[in-house]
């Protein structure tokens, strides 16, 4: 099915609404209820219900569930500026006829250019999806949602939807693709207020976090609506298959955290411990997007086995450089204190490695870091030891294996993408 959303000017989605009188493309995709958007002042129809929206202002957007049934009417009404929204977040450079600047470097940016519209459809709707119901929950995940975010993980969503759709011979992303990777977004949301309420941790991207904005309170209540909502949606995509998936990732994240949480300076731990727990948090979500991207594009089992293989790799080679930039980087670099990971007793790839060999770093480790400038000694042991450079060496090797698992795609610049987004989580680290 084409949604046609550039096309029409029209864009319909879940307003989040609790009435449930409102129309949408199909109850079973765009739920509670439907926003219609119309742009220009015109007049559209669905279902025997008029919604009229209106230019606001230069640029502005109206929104309006205006659907009825007997007295009873959603009422969702809001109005906003695509300038002051976080749906312009995506940052890719264009050129006026709208493809990517040729002389722009290699970054996050020119490899999101393919999905570049997609993820501004996904901005608007998360917007709605969320915020419609609660403001103060709006407020709390768009702490989180304009923090410097990539929106990486539905852009591979959208990846992967595009490249396995043409092999299917579709025209273009179907309705199940757009939802899925808000859908992605928002459980990757909810597990980043969590995560940040569990580890007490004040800055996120260099931003204060939601519970140290808003309070415990309203952190917890914000991820478990966000996750609530995603499963919500989930439900209604209707296929047993990636519910199960997804289903699955909710559990993971629970299992990483008790993994994580019950080896907190362990220095018996081994790589093969810290890759579970790496996967439970990180990989399992990516994984299981990128393969139900593939199930909605119908292609071959082995094809959605390929791009869950993917996915995996890709996720586990991220979580391996983003704790080597924990141990590397400043603070300022980093948006959150440098070496916090070890400070508090997550002994990730190159402390492992550098464990091997160094038995002083055990003692460091097992005091705590009660000493003062005991974690800098630590920081220093394990640079000294080569734990860097075994942990890069993993981090090469998941990424391989992930680009490995893309050449059952045929070669067009979706799967050059895909497959720069392993290269360029190594380039951080070169």
């Amino acid at each position: 099915m084409d949604v046609g959303l550039r096309k029409s000017g029209l864009e319909v989605f879940g307003c989040g609404c609790s009435s449930g009188y409102c129309g949408g493309l199909s109850s079973s995709l765009w739920s509670p209820s439907s926003v219609l958007f119309s742009y220009g002042g015109k007049k559209s129809k669905r279902n025997g219900h008029c919604t009229r929206g209106r230019v606001a202002g230069r640029g502005g957007l109206k929104t309006s569930c205006g659907q009825h049934k007997g007295t009873v009417c959603c009422g969702v009404s809001s109005v906003h500026s695509p300038d002051t929204t976080f749906q312009d977040q995506v940052d890719v450079q264009f050129e006026s006829n709208g493809s990517l600047n040729s002389d722009e470097p290699l970054s996050v940016s020119s490899l999101m250019a393919d999905v570049a519209h997609d993820l501004q459809i996904l901005n608007r709707n998360l917007q709605a999806v969320v915020g419609a119901e609660n403001p103060v929950l709006m407020s709390a995940a768009e702490q989180i949602f304009s923090a410097g975010g990539k929106r990486m993980r539905p852009a591979l969503v959208f990846l992967v939807s595009r490249a396995t759709a043409q092999m299917a011979g579709l025209e273009d992303v179907r309705p199940q693709h757009r939802r899925l990777a808000e859908i992605i977004e928002m459980i990757h949301t909810a597990s980043l207020i969590h995560d940040d309420v569990l580890d007490e941790s004040d800055m996120r991207r260099g931003k204060e976090t939601v519970h140290q904005l808003y309070g415990t309170r309203v952190a917890v209540l914000a991820g478990d609506f966000m996750f609530a909502q995603s499963s919500w949606c989930l439900a209604n995509l209707e296929n047993i298959e990636v519910m199960k998936l997804i289903s699955q990732v909710i559990k993971d994240f629970a299992s990483g955290e008790i993994k994580q949480a019950s080896s907190l300076f362990n220095c018996d731990c081994t790589v093969e411990d810290y890759l579970l727990k790496s996967y439970y948090k990180t990989a399992s979500l990516i994984a299981a997007s990128t393969k139900a991207a593939a199930i909605f594009s119908g292609v071959s089992e082995s094809i959605c086995d390929q791009m869950y293989n993917y996915g995996k790799n890709l996720g586990l080679s991220f979580q391996v450089v983003d704790d080597i930039l924990d141990l590397t980087q400043s603070t300022k670099q980093l948006g959150k204190p440098a070496g916090s990971d070890l400070a508090k007793g997550n002994l990730t790839a190159p402390v492992l490695f550098a464990l091997n060999k160094e038995p002083k770093l055990r003692d460091i480790i097992d005091s705590e870091f009660t000493e003062v400038g005991s974690l800098e000694s630590a920081v220093q042991l394990i640079i000294e030891c080569g734990g860097i450079e075994r942990a890069q060496e993993l981090a090469r090797e998941k990424a391989d294996l992930a680009i490995q698992s893309l050449w059952c795609l045929p070669q067009s610049m979706l799967r050059s993408s895909l497959e720069g987004m392993a290269n360029y989580a190594l380039k951080r680290i070169d």
